[in-house]
């Protein structure tokens, strides 16, 4: 029998009663973790959590959105007062932005909803296990990004919500790291429900046709893995053997892994404040690069 790299650990995960986040449940209960599956639809949730049991796990279901505080507070209340303890965290959660949509077309409304799916729901699950981990001195915390935030898959409140998430992880990877509790992101990707269909398809093949994606980027967008080459990453974050990980955004997609460098500028032009003047804009246009 391999080795169970989680056993003994107890571990809430958001958003995984489908998809990836199931996915993820799957491969931290094969590795000897006790789980918190939970998802919007209560029914969904109980019956990925019977699968995991059938799978020979430990695990419970807990229903409602992560990004509504009572319901993080009960995920966490969850593991420790099920499990007797609580190990670590991930956010699986999210939803698709409307089909089409953009700057143009996006509601206010449509856009809090993808701001309260991804990013909030990030830092309530946080919000609620950062003091329980931290006091004990030790656990991490794994979010879910996206490539999105970029800019180049479309939309308009998704790739903010992401780039939140990531700015998000790496201020709490800082704050935490005194504590012994890490924080990580990764950006999936994976055959879920929402990257297979016709409008997705479509969707795909026009950032193409707009130059936004190249060609590679647009054939494996096109036929995506399945989340279970993605699990892995997620279950060794919340190992420890990953125990001097922290503050890092991962890529992973089928058999590729990516880490995102870090956020640094680029060398454009200085002078000094003290006795030069402010650059004038023919400055600016000469040294701003293209």
């Amino acid at each position: 029998m391999a080795e169970q790299h989680l056993s003994g650990k107890c571990v809430v995960i958001a958003g995984s009663s489908r998809g990836i986040g199931r996915a993820v449940a799957a491969r931290l209960v094969a590795e000897g973790a006790s789980v918190v599956i939970n998802g919007r639809d209560g029914d969904v949730a109980s019956r990925a959590a019977g699968d995991m049991r059938d799978r020979g796990g430990v695990a419970v279901a807990v229903a409602g959105s992560a990004a509504d505080e009572g319901v993080a507070e009960a995920l966490i209340a969850a593991s420790i007062d099920g499990f007797g303890r609580l190990d670590a965290v991930i956010n699986c959660a999210g939803i698709a932005e409307p089909e089409q949509s953009s700057i143009l077309t996006m509601s206010t409304a449509d856009f809090r909803a993808q701001l309260d799916a991804h990013l909030l729901s990030t830092f309530e699950l946080a919000r609620v296990a950062a003091p329980v981990l931290s006091r004990q001195g030790h656990g991490s915390i794994v979010a879910t990004g996206s490539a999105a935030a970029a800019g180049n898959f479309g939309g308009t409140g998704y790739p903010a919500a992401k780039g939140g998430v990531n700015g998000l992880a790496l201020a709490l990877a800082a704050d935490l790291k005194p504590h012994g509790v890490r924080v990580n992101v990764i950006c999936p990707g994976g055959r879920t429900r929402l990257s297979t269909g016709a409008g997705y398809e479509a969707h795909i093949r026009g950032l193409f046709e707009r130059g936004l994606l190249d060609e590679f980027t647009r054939d494996a967008a096109l036929d995506p893995a399945p989340p279970d080459y993605v699990a892995p990453l997620y279950a060794y974050l919340v190992s420890d053997l990953a125990s001097e990980v922290t503050g890092q955004i991962f890529s992973a997609a089928g058999g590729f892994i990516g880490r995102y460098p870090a956020f640094e500028p680029a060398f454009v032009a200085y002078r000094g404040h003290q006795d030069e003047p402010p650059y004038t804009l023919p400055e600016l246009h000469r040294l701003v690069p293209d």
